[in-house]
């Protein structure tokens, strides 16, 4: 019997949460069981910038990644898979010369954004700034 070897990684994004995972193949990548090459023009640029950087490091991509995101908004979602993609490769890849590359080329992709919307002060519809109040 063969074993192959599956790594599993996530990542987040604002609400979003992706969960990756990477196995042995011939270079398939599945969001929510739809090939990458489906989404918007610019949301798959967002993962080719992954999978470009990975070719150019590893010369080859020998790997199938299969991703489940949910919550948040499209933009979110997209980061939050890319992230979980990149870590997953890392860790397939045991690169160093590949994650030196990814936090190089933009730290966001391997290290999460931690910043939350912050909630609305009682009484006031926005978290900050108030509403001017007239006296007379």
């Amino acid at each position: 019997m063969k074993t192959e070897k599956l790594i599993l990684s996530s990542g987040k994004r604002s609400r979003a949460k992706a969960r990756t995972s990477i196995k042995p193949g011939n270079g398939s990548i599945r969001i929510n069981k739809v090939p990458y090459q489906n989404l918007g023009f610019l949301e798959r640029l967002e993962i080719e910038e992954v999978l470009l950087i990975t070719k150019k490091i590893l010369k080859k991509l020998d790997f199938d990644i299969s991703a489940r995101v949910s919550g948040g908004g499209k933009n979110g979602q997209i980061e939050a898979v890319r992230m979980a993609m990149s870590k997953a490769i890392i860790t397939f890849s045991k690169s160093k010369e590949l994650e030196l590359a990814f936090s190089q080329y933009d730290r966001n992709i391997l290290v999460a954004d931690v910043r939350r919307k912050e909630p609305n002060k009682p009484g006031d519809s926005k978290a900050r700034k108030k509403r001017q109040s007239s006296k007379r």
